[in-house]
């Protein structure tokens, strides 16, 4: 018994005194989308910060494909040591248990959450030209022309597509949902009159949006936009429900020490609370976030409960 207890105390020791020196090599940190995009831009952001603090490099390695899922097996297959890290959306963590049959790798066995580092709220917009001068009007037109209006997203499965989807549920509307690979295409239709509406992040509407190319007219949040302020909330419109973003965080395979994922969370936190990381990430329309490993947990459960729901009444599929 004394041998038993004296292995299990050095390997508590061994585990918190390889924390106190992680790391101690460079991190691998793994986007499950091309280079260029708001997780893209993120993580960079965070990860230059990060590798000042550390006084590690921090290596950002962009493995699109599988709807994140490939990007996610990798990582569920990584050595549990700290050293490779996942953006991960709500799209990687959330949706597609609930939008495939089978996945290559389970959110809730695989992937350990770190923190959150950022919101991306959406936003209801709609083409310059296309006749809609606010968000009433356009949900009171839609509601009079059942399956008249057709809609944009950035792909079938992603948060911009759910939130339009959750809207016609709350208001009940039926439009047509029209997939695009990408929020650029997307909104370069809208841009042009191909279709007249999608829900759009700010990361990649605020151009369009400041250059009056597409209208705002209501957002997907609790509160105002700072960078909209004059864009109605959908809840002050009376549909309090409508609150949808992509959520970008950090995950690590699930057998990683609670150790190591608590020296993670402080360091990347560190980096997001960084003064200049903060301004960077409002500029680019993201809200900044950095919480607890158990907050982040928490918050991945509820999110899954209410998405979930949405997925299951409407029947969406990806298989």
């Amino acid at each position: 018994m004394k041998k038993c207890i004296a292995v299990i105390l050095s390997l508590v020791a061994a585990a918190s005194a390889s924390a106190q020196t992680f790391p101690a090599k460079p991190l691998r940190w793994i986007v499950p989308y091309a280079a260029g995009g708001g997780s893209d831009f993120l993580a960079r952001t965070v990860a230059q910060t990060l590798s000042t603090q550390v006084a590690q490099p921090v290596l950002v390695d962009n493995k699109p494909g599988g709807n994140t899922a490939l990007a996610a097996a990798e990582t569920a297959r990584a050595p549990a040591d700290g050293y490779t890290i996942l953006s991960a959306d709500n799209g990687t963590l959330v949706f597609n248990p609930a939008l495939y049959k089978s996945l290559s790798y389970s959110p809730t066995k695989d992937l350990a959450p770190v923190t959150l580092m950022g919101k991306f709220p959406m936003i209801l917009v709609v083409g310059a030209n296309s006749g809609f001068a606010s968000a009433k009007d356009f949900i009171a037109q839609a509601r009079a022309k059942p399956g008249g209006i057709n809609y944009a997203s950035a792909g079938a499965g992603s948060p911009h597509h759910l939130a339009m989807e959750l809207l016609k549920v709350e208001a009940k509307l039926f439009m047509v949902h029209v997939p695009y690979r990408g929020a650029a295409p997307a909104l370069a239709d809208v841009v042009g009159g191909q279709l007249p509406a999608m829900m759009v992040d700010l990361a990649a509407g605020s151009g369009f949006i400041k250059g009056g190319k597409v209208r705002a007219l209501a957002v997907a949040n609790p509160t105002r936009l700072p960078q909209l302020p004059d864009v109605p909330t959908f809840a002050e419109l009376g549909y309090k429900n409508v609150e949808a973003a992509a959520l970008v965080g950090v995950v690590v395979p699930s057998a990683t020490p609670s150790e190591v994922v608590n020296t993670l969370n402080r360091q990347i936190v560190a980096a997001i609370n960084e003064p200049s990381v903060r301004t960077r990430m409002v500029d680019f329309g993201v809200e900044p976030v950095g919480n607890t490993p158990a907050q982040y947990t928490e918050l991945l459960k509820n999110e899954t409960v209410r998405w979930h729901k949405l997925i299951r009444d409407l029947k969406i599929t990806l298989d």
